[in-house]
């Protein structure tokens, strides 16, 4: 196969449910996604030495997260027909240290902290509201953030 056919068929190319692709030169930061029929970028800032032609791997997470959370608190207050209008939700990621975070098991070193605020627009009742928030750390992405988690990695 020559090089322009190998270009062609990775354009046209689709990832199969449930599998996504991700594919860069190794000359840069810059990474091709498809996930089914759609298409996005990552890249890292110009800061970090990418060129900022997509959002960075942690936005991507971040952007999970927050995506997730939306899609749950909404679809909850949907079934019980609950007055919500929108839902909003702002993240960001740090690194903290361990002895910082009097809720967490781990004591040294570095940890992940993921701060999310979630704004909700709609006459809701204080305690639909409370309900929301509650909700939220059971969207389906929180719970494998959350849990532990396998990864197998092999070269094919």
């Amino acid at each position: 196969m020559g090089d322009a056919h190998q270009e062609a068929a990775r354009t046209t190319e689709k990832s199969h449910e449930g599998t996504v692709i991700v594919r860069g030169s190794a000359n840069g930061f810059a990474q091709e996604i498809v996930a089914g029929s759609h298409r996005m970028a990552s890249d890292e800032p110009v800061s970090e030495g990418g060129t900022d032609t997509g959002l960075s791997p942690y936005d991507l997470l971040l952007a999970a997260l927050g995506a997730c959370t939306s899609m749950t608190v909404a679809m909850y207050a949907r079934r019980k027909g609950w007055p919500l209008k929108e839902v909003s939700v702002n993240l960001r990621h740090s690194k903290i240290h361990a002895s910082d975070c009097a809720d967490c098991e781990t004591k040294e070193g570095m940890l992940d902290r993921i701060e999310r605020d979630i704004h909700f627009v709609g006459s809701l009742t204080t305690e639909q509201h409370s309900k929301l928030l509650e909700i939220a750390n059971k969207c389906p992405v929180h719970r494998t953030l959350t849990s532990e988690i396998d990864i197998k990695t092999r070269a094919v």
